[in-house]
């Protein structure tokens, strides 16, 4: 089995059954990594771990960490995002809106609705299948997904930068791995935050109930450390606009730390911000933020800057794209709208 199933996972999609195993009625009590150790070909102990920290290993049911003992009798799957076996990458000729491109690497800005790898449901029509078009021989990163140094979600749009050697996946991915690449989103989210700047710290990890969604955690052995440094923009009373600063990159981060705060990302579906969340309860309001939904049906959410060091000539390079049209009208609806209402700043 190929270590690269042990890898980061995306919640946009559903979990597959990889392996299942029932322990024997003579099983001595054994930590679940060590376990799977025994019985998965090529798997390594640090690859299990991860596997558990991020909730793709299951006893009887439930997500259990990698010290959990097997006992007889004990039914234990592995499951992951992709099925067992992806079907090969088929190049498309997909556009690609390349704002910088070399020979060590490329920034693209990534519209709404572009998947970034083939996964459930998407196996054709995504980012990866317009790499291998567009470009030969990229360079594999640890999940065997081509030039992929980072991603975003299929409905944030916004800046990626693309290894295409294996020495600028290294560099990249290791500047991203010791967090000194600057990556600052914009948001629109609900409430009228109290501060005008703060950090959000928390770990994240896989919600106990909606496997789709990323939960914070108290308990600092769950899930990995994430750190969101916010600003305010602007302020409509019922929503505003934040900047957000990522220390850490870690899945759905911005998403599941503003719903921690009390302030999901306005037209978020998946962490209830399609629900009207602040304001008043006149008719004429309710339709307002219908249609503010209808112009944003998607998280108000857009990867705006990009910094990091070029791996070859080590110079320090910063991209910026504007905000996409969807957004700018939503928050241009509602700043008209704010300047002819009076807010209780409470909200």
């Amino acid at each position: 089995m190929n270590q690269e199933v042990f890898e980061n996972e995306d919640l946009d999609d559903e979990l597959y059954e990889h392996h299942k195993f029932i322990s024997p009625k003579g099983q001595s009590i054994l930590r679940v990594d060590k376990f799977l150790m025994q019985l998965i070909e090529n798997a390594t102990r640090n690859k299990i771990q991860q596997a558990a920290e991020r909730g793709n290993i299951f006893a009887n049911g439930v997500p259990v960490k990698s010290n959990y003992k097997v006992k007889p009798f004990d039914e234990i799957k592995v499951m992951l995002s992709h099925p067992p076996f992806e079907n090969h990458i088929i190049p498309e000729d997909i556009p690609l809106d390349i704002v910088y491109e070399d020979d060590a690497l490329l920034v693209i800005n990534k519209p709404v609705g572009l998947v970034v790898h083939p996964g459930h449901g998407n196996y054709t029509g995504t980012l990866v299948n317009a790499l291998a078009f567009h470009f030969d021989n990229l360079p594999m990163n640890s999940s065997e997904r081509p030039g992929l140094v980072h991603r975003i979600d299929k409905n944030t749009s916004g800046l990626l930068v693309i290894a295409k050697t294996e020495m600028a996946m290294t560099h990249l991915a290791k500047q991203f791995e010791d967090k000194t690449t600057e990556r600052e989103y914009v948001a629109l989210v609900w409430g009228n935050l109290k501060e005008d700047e703060g950090t959000i710290e928390g770990n994240l990890a896989r919600h106990a109930t909606d496997r789709m969604q990323m939960a914070v955690y108290a308990d600092p052995e769950i899930g990995k450390p994430a750190i969101t440094h916010y600003k305010v923009i602007e302020r409509f009373g019922y929503v505003t606009v934040v900047s957000c600063i990522l220390e850490t990159g870690r899945t759905h981060q911005i998403r599941a730390h503003m719903k921690y705060i009390g302030h999901p990302l306005f037209s978020d579906e998946r962490y209830g911000g399609h629900l009207i969340l602040k304001g008043t309860t006149f008719s004429k309001y309710k339709q307002f933020v219908e249609n503010c939904f209808k112009i944003l049906p998607r998280q108000a959410l857009h990867a705006k800057t990009l910094g990091f060091e070029h791996p070859v000539t080590k110079e320090y390079m910063r991209f910026d794209t504007e905000v996409p049209q969807d957004m700018t009208d939503c928050i241009e609806k509602w700043r008209t709208y704010s300047k002819s209402h009076i807010f209780n700043q409470e909200e």
